[in-house]
């Protein structure tokens, strides 16, 4: 009982807004699952859930999602302030920095995870981004002006 509970739990977190316990608890008795407050928080103990804040909300998020939220926050701020120019060719897209920039532009890049990325390769001011497709470049290129934009 406990692992399908811990299973519907970690459902719940990825596919919702969960902001409380108290929500989380409505939730797995709404799914059958019969929870009180203490196995609650002993759940969210067990399972690592953190409450974090991606954007301008709070909710519990697994741990490995938390800090990718995270990175694509630091990776948004490290791309306003050192990137200039990004292209693409192929499955490999080019992005332009200031000089000395590349390699922390790259290191954000690479811990924001981002799943349609194989990897980066830095200089000191130009990167190259192995993208898992040159069908899937366009919509990195996209993301990423996007992200220069605001």
């Amino acid at each position: 009982m406990k692992t399908k509970r811990h299973l519907k739990v970690l459902e719940l977190v990825r596919e919702n807004e969960i902001t409380t316990q108290e929500d989380l608890a409505r939730r797995l008795r709404s799914a059958g699952f019969p929870i009180t407050q203490a196995t609650i928080s002993r759940d969210i103990k067990e399972l690592g859930l953190v409450k974090a804040t991606t954007g301008n909300k709070t909710r519990y998020l697994p741990p490995r999602e938390q800090v990718a939220g995270l990175n694509q926050d630091r990776l948004i701020r490290v791309f306003r302030d050192n990137v200039w120019e990004v292209e693409a060719g192929d499955n490999l897209v080019v992005i332009k920095t200031l000089p000395g920039a590349a390699q922390s532009v790259a290191s954000a890049i690479d811990g924001a995870k981002l799943p349609e990325i194989l990897g980066t390769v830095a200089g000191d001011d130009t990167i190259f981004v192995a993208v898992r497709s040159k069908q899937k470049a366009p919509g990195v290129v996209r993301r990423f002006m996007e992200m220069l934009k605001g």
